[in-house]
Formats: structure tokens, C-alpha cells, sequence
């Protein structure tokens, strides 16, 4: 794919994503942005407009989709950095506590659940269908939670209340709680698949990711952070920013093993202490977080256009794969919803968290396809089996985990009934008087 092709490929998927915000809003769907983009991607994507062989059109292939990854790479960077915002020492002293237990106790019942329901699914569907190791990976990978699309529609709606304050601290958590649990599953996994369990990779190296994201991102926020005193103007500290994330994302990738001892990071989490450490010690961040929310919002249209794209419709062809997912995809939402109520009636939190915030976890996307690459370590028909399931499950979730979440915050009172445009020409209309 040509340089000027991924160019104006990029260009129709921003085209596409707005545009079809628009047909949502003549048509008088009430739906949040994030559907409308990924239901843009999938216009765009191979299976529609990619198959016109249109050059720049659309995407003809996931090959094509791979030359475009760098985008989503630097979108989800992004994104941790904006929940980093959500770390305020001030907010932490409320929440920390309560949104700790709340992020551990929601990610392992949900993988506990799944995999109590998938190894019993493995003895009925028999090993053949769905493989033991196949199972327990799967629950692990339940634990985690989509933080981009429940970042974009508390955005958009301008959600505020205790169910909010809770939730993006929750969703950044789980991201830690993932790589443990998964590290531990995907190490029994390979036991029963004829292989040792190996202690360093089930919990050293998980532990070693953690820690050494959580320092590396330490670092680069305190730099940040004394580089920004530097300058004058907020606009040249935004671009100094933007700089830093980039830089960031860039230095996550690296992978430095010694022995049997992997050290790697999580740009996640990286990202997400960057900007934990730079919101709470430069005293420039608020404004600067403002101007970067309007910069990147862009990009994570693009980001979301080109994850609606990579959802690979050919998964409904296995029937196997249907029933799979749909018993992972409810199952796995009853252990969000039932592990946030419980750990919030133990916190002794409002009515309406206990109710409703388990239903804003539901989405799930990039953390968990990161996941699915990690398990094909267990070879091709069982990485290939896990791969299917979690990306039909993506799917569902990706489309109406973002309307759920919604419908949460809505009926939790934590969503305005004046629409978020509504609001903005109202905004304006006060500035000009």
C-alpha cells in the first residue's frame, strides 16, 4: 500500500466516521459516536467498500489495515494518558481505595465465571470443539475492559457523578489485573498442553511488566514535566506533550530479555503513568489536557473507523465459534456486573454504582486482541479457535458495549438530557453576550 494510498484511506475513514454520526443523527438514533464509527469502519473495511479493489476507498485487506496500525498505536497511547488524568491525588484520596477493590474483585470474577462455563462447555462440546488449555485462556482474557470506548462516551455525553468518577480509574486497573491473570492462565494453559509450568513467565515476567511500565512512565511524566517549565506558551507545552506521548509509545515497544527473564512494558500502562505523574506535578495540566483532548479527538475517530474495519465478519461462518462466543459474552458480563455489585456493596457505595456501574464494563477491544496474539504460543488450531471467539465477541461488544454504557450513565443521572451539541451552542451563545 503507497504512502499516498494510506493517506487518503485514512482521510475517507475520518470522512466516513463523521459523516455517519450524521446519518445517526437525521434518522434520529440516539447512538453514542463510538458505534458510529466502528459501523463506518465496517463499511470501509474488506468486506464492503475494500472489496470494490478501489485504491484508497476503503481497505482491501487486513494487510492494507497493518500499514494503518501505527495510528491505533498512537490513539490508545493517547487514551491511557487522558485516563491518567483520572490519578489526581485529590480524586484518588475519595476513590483509590474503593475503585482498587472494586477493578480487582469485577476482572477475577468475570474470568473466574467464564472459566467455569467454558470448561464445563469443553466437557459437552468435547475436547475436539473446545480444548481445555483454549477454555482457561479464554476466561482470562474476560478480565479485561475496552478503556477507549468507555473513555469516548463519558466524553461525549460530559458524564459526571460517582458512577463516573469510579469508572476510568476501574478501566485503567484492569489493564494490571489483566496481564497478571492472563500470565498466570496462559502459563497453565501451556502446562496442560504438553508443556512445563514455567514460575518465571507465570509470574515474574507479568510482575516485571508491571512494575518496570509503572516506573518507565514515572520517569517520563517527571521529565515532562520539568521540560514544560521551560517554555511560556501552552501551545508550545501542548506540542512538548504530544512530543512525550509519542516518545512514550515508541519506548514501550522495547523488549529486553535476560534468560529465561523477559523485561517488556505495557504502552498502556506506560502512558497511563505518564500522565498520572504529569497531571498531579505540573501545575499547566489541566489547561493543557483540555487542548489536548481537542487535538486528538481526530485521531481516536480514525482509531475507532479503523477498529470497526478489522472486525472479521467471516467468524459467523463457524457455528462452533457462535455458540462459544455467545456463552463467553454473557457470561463474562454476568461476572462484570455481579463482581462490581458485589465489591460495591461491600465499599458501601452509592445506590446507583452498585446498580449500574457493572454495566460500563462491558466493552472490550484492544487489550484483549493484545491478549489473543500472546495465546498463540498454544499453536495455530488453538490460538486460531481463541483468536475467533475473542474477535466475534469484540464485535458485539465494540457495537453495543458503547450503547450500554450510555444507558447506564443515563439512568444512573450522570448524563445531561440536553444533548452534548445542544449544550456546546448554548456554551457559545453565553460567550457571545
Amino acid at each position: 500500500m503507497s504512502t499516498m494510498n494510506i493517506l487518503l484511506a485514512t482521510a475517507v475513514s475520518l470522512f466516513a466516521g463523521l459523516m455517519m454520526t450524521r446519518a445517526f443523527k437525521y434518522m434520529h438514533l440516539k447512538l453514542p459516536d463510538v458505534t458510529a464509527f466502528l459501523i463506518a469502519g465496517i463499511i470501509v473495511g474488506p468486506y464492503l467498500l475494500g472489496r470494490l479493489g478501489v485504491p484508497g476507498l476503503g481497505f482491501n485487506s487486513m494487510e492494507e489495515l497493518g500499514h494503518v496500525s501505527l495510528l491505533s498505536n498512537a490513539a490508545l497511547g493517547f487514551i491511557a494518558f487522558d485516563i491518567g488524568n483520572e490519578f489526581r491525588l485529590g480524586q484518588l484520596k475519595q476513590t483509590g481505595k474503593t475503585a482498587t477493590v472494586i477493578g480487582i474483585v469485577q476482572a477475577v470474577t468475570a474470568s473466574l465465571l467464564v472459566d467455569a462455563a467454558l470448561i464445563g462447555l469443553h466437557f459437552i462440546l468435547g475436547r475436539d470443539v473446545l480444548p481445555l488449555p483454549a477454555a482457561i485462556t479464554l476466561g482470562a482474557i474476560a478480565s479485561a475492559t475496552a478503556p477507549a470506548a468507555t473513555l469516548m462516551v463519558v466524553r461525549q455525553y460530559k458524564a459526571k457523578g460517582p458512577v463516573t468518577d469510579l469508572l476510568l480509574p476501574i478501566v485503567a486497573l484492569d489493564d494490571a489485573v489483566g496481564l497478571v491473570v492472563f500470565a498466570v492462565s496462559i502459563g497453565v494453559a501451556q502446562a496442560l498442553n504438553g508443556g512445563e509450568l514455567n514460575l518465571v513467565s507465570v509470574i515474574v515476567n507479568p510482575l516485571l511488566e508491571i512494575v518496570c511500565s509503572l516506573i518507565l512512565g514515572a520517569i517520563m511524566g517527571a521529565v515532562l514535566t520539568f521540560l514544560e517549565k521551560l517554555f511560556f506558551s501552552n501551545t508550545n507545552r501542548l506540542a512538548m506533550t504530544i512530543a512525550f506521548v509519542l516518545m512514550t509509545i515508541s519506548l514501550a515497544s522495547i523488549e529486553i530479555p535476560i534468560g529465561e527473564v523477559k523485561i517488556g512494558f505495557s504502552s498502556l500502562l506506560v502512558c497511563m503513568m505518564l500522565g498520572t505523574i504529569f497531571c498531579n506535578m505540573s501545575e499547566y495540566s489541566e489547561d493543557i489536557m483540555r487542548r489536548a483532548g481537542r487535538w486528538t479527538a481526530p485521531l481516536y475517530t480514525v482509531f475507532f473507523v479503523i477498529s470497526g474495519a478489522q472486525l472479521e465478519l467471516d467468524v459467523f461462518k463457524d457455528p462452533s465459534v457462535i455458540l462459544i462466543g455467545v456463552v463467553y459474552i454473557l457470561v463474562r458480563c454476568l461476572g462484570k456486573y455481579f463482581g462490581a455489585q458485589g465489591s460495591s456493596v461491600l465499599m458501601k457505595c452509592d445506590h446507583n454504582v452498585k446498580k449500574y456501574l457493572g454495566i460500563t464494563l462491558f466493552p472490550q477491544a484492544g487489550v484483549a486482541l493484545g491478549m489473543v496474539v500472546s495465546a498463540q504460543v498454544l499453536g495455530p488450531e488453538m490460538g486460531g479457535l481463541i483468536r475467533n471467539i475473542v474477535l466475534f465477541s469484540v464485535m458485539i461488544y465494540e457495537l453495543f458495549g458503547p450503547l450500554m454504557t450510555k444507558y447506564a450513565l443515563q439512568k444512573a443521572g450522570e448524563i445531561s438530557p440536553v444533548s452534548p451539541e445542544k449544550q456546546t451552542r448554548e456554551r457559545f451563545a453565553a460567550e457571545k453576550k
